[in-house]
């Protein structure tokens, strides 16, 4: 799968030398290379450049004035959701307590202040490589298998350089942790590349996002109970539950495992639920 060229980069952060810090970085990389296309100050001027023009990268700080990098990682989540074009994010930040709710938001990658060239290489990797993903889905004839996926009933993981071919049918769930995805069978559990955006449209039918963490096979599905959360209610940040509310979780089968359900995906795990007549 080739790799793009040069990846074209907006570069986010309130402090010029920080930008003048990556721009130097960005122009030792290589394999992919990077271009700087624009530079912003703020949250806010990055999202007027980006409403006017185009990138395939958002190297993006969380603490700026005004609007923080996690309220526009947020709105270009919501614009890739509703299926228009959106760059792929990198956060740059000397805050490492935000890592967690960046790769809720789909985040590539996270990095922390000083940055180190080898470091911010192995991001551009990631992006150029989830890029070359997306375009060959889209390039991909409807029902032909993709490189690595789906169509042919096994997924394609990566483990302690083992190539393993594991079959959907034994798949209970993909849940996103940190930077990577963990797949869960009944007998195993494996780390692998890639983010729940990317791999939800290719998974068809069979699975059913409960919450922005988590796509959950439909017949892994058995119980669905109101539980109390140890911490905030998981859509605190969309408004929704606060410290100590009751949230909702759906119990997976064969492992005696519980899951975090949002709310607004209550009602799609009950219709799993009626149609395997539980």
């Amino acid at each position: 799968m080739s790799l793009p060229v040069t990846l074209r980069v907006l570069l986010v952060d309130d402090e010029p030398l920080a930008r003048l810090r990556l721009r130097s970085l960005l122009e030792g990389c290589a394999d992919p290379c990077a271009e700087v296309v624009a530079e912003a100050g703020t949250a806010s001027q990055a999202q007027a450049w980006l409403r006017e023009h185009g990138c395939d990268l958002v190297l993006l700080d969380v603490q700026m004035p005004g609007p923080d990098g996690l309220a526009l990682a947020t709105s270009l989540r919501a614009q890739g959701e509703q299926g228009r074009p959106s760059p792929a994010l990198v956060f740059v930040t000397a805050h490492a307590e935000h890592a967690l709710q960046a790769f809720e938001l789909d985040a590539t990658d996270y990095l922390t202040k000083p940055v180190r060239r080898e470091r911010l290489q192995a991001a551009l990797s990631r992006v150029a490589q989830r890029m070359a993903e997306r375009a060959a889905m889209l390039a991909s004839p409807e029902g032909q298998a993709l490189p690595g996926e789906e169509a042919s009933g096994v997924i394609n993981v990566t483990d302690r350089g083992r190539l393993l071919r594991v079959p959907l049918a034994e798949v209970l769930y993909f849940k996103a942790e940190l930077k990577y995805l963990t797949l869960r069978t009944a007998s195993q559990s494996l780390v692998m590349d890639g983010s729940l955006s990317d791999l939800e449209p290719r998974l068809g039918e069979r699975f059913l996002r409960v919450h922005r963490n988590a796509l959950v096979a439909k017949s892994a599905v058995r119980e669905l109970e109101r539980h109390a959360p140890t911490h905030g209610g998981e859509d605190e940040a969309a408004g929704e539950g606060s410290e100590g509310a009751e949230g909702w979780a759906v119990r997976i089968a064969g492992v005696n495992e519980w899951l975090a359900v949002s709310r607004r995906q209550v009602a799609a795990v009950r219709e799993a639920l009626a149609a395997q007549g539980r």
